[in-house]
């Protein structure tokens, strides 16, 4: 018999849910404002909404936790549990039309991230995780892929500089090489390509811990792994690699060994 959900499982699908409803009221809407905010990231009126939906929900059922989202200030935890959020993870992917944003929403516990959800609300994809208990998209169980070779494997990235930056011996970069496809299906959207078995490795160089909070647990329950460009997993380091258990443990050795 299934394990039923936890409470804070529950809470995260909801309100990912919901701020993904919110985001579609405002997705391919020409007239939608869009502000630079300091780091010259864009912002709408849709990821502020959205991440106001998703701290009134869990401050409501949960006062004592935490909560860091990209766009207001961190609220402390007083329990040791910390809510990450990325209202929208993509935003200029939904500015344009396009439908790669997603919605995510990841409990942290005492440094551990346990719970991560994404939700695709232009696709109708949404992907959940608990520590434990799996990985899905839709309710239904998904895995990474068993490709091993890098000439048959699929590599997707955010950035251009993962393209354009000058040529570097880190054994992530040369898979833009070495790998069969390379192609920029980037943001949230190419973490969970890995998640579900469609690619085998997605990167990211500059990540911050909402931007990666929520695909960790995903990743991890799915079957492959993540870590950043120093080979350790952290919502804070060094960009984010996510990778089906064989080809990671291989960039984790090449990483190590510093070949």
């Amino acid at each position: 018999m299934k394990k039923p959900m936890s409470g804070d499982l529950e809470l995260a699908l909801d309100l990912a849910h919901r701020a993904g409803l919110l985001t579609l009221e405002y997705y391919s809407r020409k007239s939608l404002r869009v502000e630079t905010k300091r780091d010259r990231s864009p912002v709408t009126e849709a990821d502020r909404k959205a991440e106001q939906l998703i701290r009134q929900g869990i401050l409501c059922a949960n006062p004592q936790d935490g909560l860091l989202g990209e766009e207001f200030e961190e609220h402390l935890s007083t329990n040791g549990r910390r809510w990450i959020i990325d209202p929208i993870d993509g935003t200029r992917s939904f500015i344009h039309g396009v439908p790669f944003y997603g919605v995510m929403v990841a409990l942290e516990v005492k440094g551990s991230v346990e719970v991560g959800v994404v939700n695709f609300p232009a696709l109708h994809e949404m992907y959940h995780a608990e520590s434990g208990e799996g990985a899905f998209m839709n309710g239904s169980p998904i895995g990474v892929s068993s490709i091993a070779d890098s000439k048959d494997a699929t590599v997707v990235f955010t950035e251009k500089e993962y393209l354009m930056d000058e040529v570097s011996g880190h054994p992530v970069d040369r898979l833009r090489d070495d790998a069969g496809l390379v192609r920029g299906w980037g943001d949230c959207y190419g973490h969970m390509l890995v998640a579900s078995g469609r690619a085998e490795v997605a990167v990211d160089k500059i990540m911050s811990p909402w931007d990666c909070a929520a695909l960790i647990p995903v990743v991890r329950e799915a079957g492959g792994c993540c870590f950043d460009y120093r080979g350790e997993t952290t919502i804070s380091g060094a960009g984010l690699v996510s990778a089906n258990m064989v080809m990671g443990r291989q960039l984790l050795e090449d990483i190590a060994a510093g070949r």
